[in-house]
């Protein structure tokens, strides 16, 4: 359950409600009282997009973006990206200039292994992300070096991450709310999805101590077949990749107010639960040189919610993008992705109290 509040606490709200004043909120911004709980209420704008990966520099040079610059893919936005409150998505891989493999890659014709120059880390401060998942099966591809540095590097742009066993979450502090995030896969090294009483401690940690706390997993079968959520476990490859369903019930039973999930590489359906925003799969939002961008591989969401103070989902819109063969992330002005997760919806979950509009506003039946 969320905080109780104090008197020190009601009289820190005060001191909060003064603030809209001196910082020139505009009157776009809608400021509300909980007549439950007398606390401020406001709209929060949160962005989710799925898979990151802009590029490799192993086996090759070749599998870098065009001149050697990451920015240049998610030009068109980045806009869109860093106007949000909060900006999620999951890094698929890590950070480092040199180094070698730490898993076994005899043909690098079939075996993939991600290392982006360390610079590219410009991409995510000109996206504007706020958190970043380290938790899926690329993240440790170079080992405990590369894994230290990644995480390096983001401390020194500011950018919060959770995922690794280093690092199970991350709270932090935006415009006087507090914000709690924590990340699990199914892969070594990071947080386990499978473990469902741990994460659920993580996340009642989180929510007794923040305002709104927003969950990231990494799970579920991958490929084009695999685009409906079976509400059992997924193994894939031999690999327990957990039961997306109920763990994003469980982890809202527990506190969170928000679930985005990745893995599966292409996009899944969404749902609200408890008044709580759930996405099964964000799929491959800017990932260059080494993805299957095929079919409903190359076509993605970007999930953007507004939520109160509470987490409740208030409304959302998915904005519908592809990406070029060429690389780079772009506005689908097909629409393709809002007809596959109104398709998805309406199999997955058919009594879904939210719909999805064919300009894709989210909105609550």
């Amino acid at each position: 359950m969320k905080r109780s509040y104090s008197l020190v606490s009601r009289l820190l709200i005060i001191v909060y409600f003064s603030a809209f004043a001196i910082r020139g909120y505009s009157q776009a911004d809608t400021i509300e009282i909980d007549s439950d709980t007398g606390r401020v209420q406001r709209r929060i704008v949160i962005t989710g997009v799925g898979d990151l990966m802009f590029g490799t520099s192993f086996p090759s040079s070749n599998y870098l973006p065009p001149d050697d610059d990451p920015v240049l893919l998610l030009k068109s936005l980045t806009d869109s990206l860093s106007s949000s409150d909060i900006t999620f998505g999951n890094l698929e891989g890590s950070f480092l200039d040199n180094g070698d493999p730490a898993k076994k890659c005899r043909d690098t014709s079939i075996c993939y292994l991600f290392r982006m120059p360390e610079k590219y880390v410009s991409a995510l401060v000109a996206g504007g992300f706020d958190i970043i998942s380290l938790a899926n099966n690329h993240f440790g591809d170079f080992g405990l070096a590369s894994r230290i540095r990644t995480m390096e590097i983001l401390d020194s742009t500011g950018i919060h991450y959770a995922g690794p066993v280093e690092c199970p979450w991350s709270v932090f502090i935006r415009d006087s709310l507090i914000y709690g995030f924590c990340a699990f896969a199914p892969n070594a090294g990071t947080v386990n999805i499978n473990d469902t009483a741990k994460a659920g401690a993580i996340v009642r940690f989180l929510s007794d101590t923040c305002d709104i706390v927003i969950v990231s997993f990494h799970g579920g079968a991958e490929g084009a077949e695999f685009q409906s959520v079976p509400k059992n476990v997924e193994v894939f490859c031999g690999e327990n990749r957990g039961d997306v369903h109920d763990f994003a019930h469980r982890m809202i039973d527990n506190g969170a107010d928000v679930v985005f999930g990745h893995g599966p590489h292409v996009t899944r359906a969404i749902e609200v639960y408890k008044e709580r925003f759930i996405s099964y799969s964000l799929g491959n939002f800017c990932t260059y040189g080494r993805f299957n961008l095929a079919g409903p591989n190359g076509i993605a969401p970007v999930a953007r919610i507004t939520v109160d103070t509470s987490g409740r989902l208030i409304s959302g819109r998915i904005i519908p993008v592809y990406q070029l063969w060429e690389g780079g992330v772009r506005y689908d002005s097909s629409k393709s992705v809002i007809k596959k997760i109104q398709e998805l919806m309406d199999l997955d979950f058919p009594d879904a109290v939210i719909a999805v509009s064919d300009n894709g506003n989210i909105y609550y039946k």
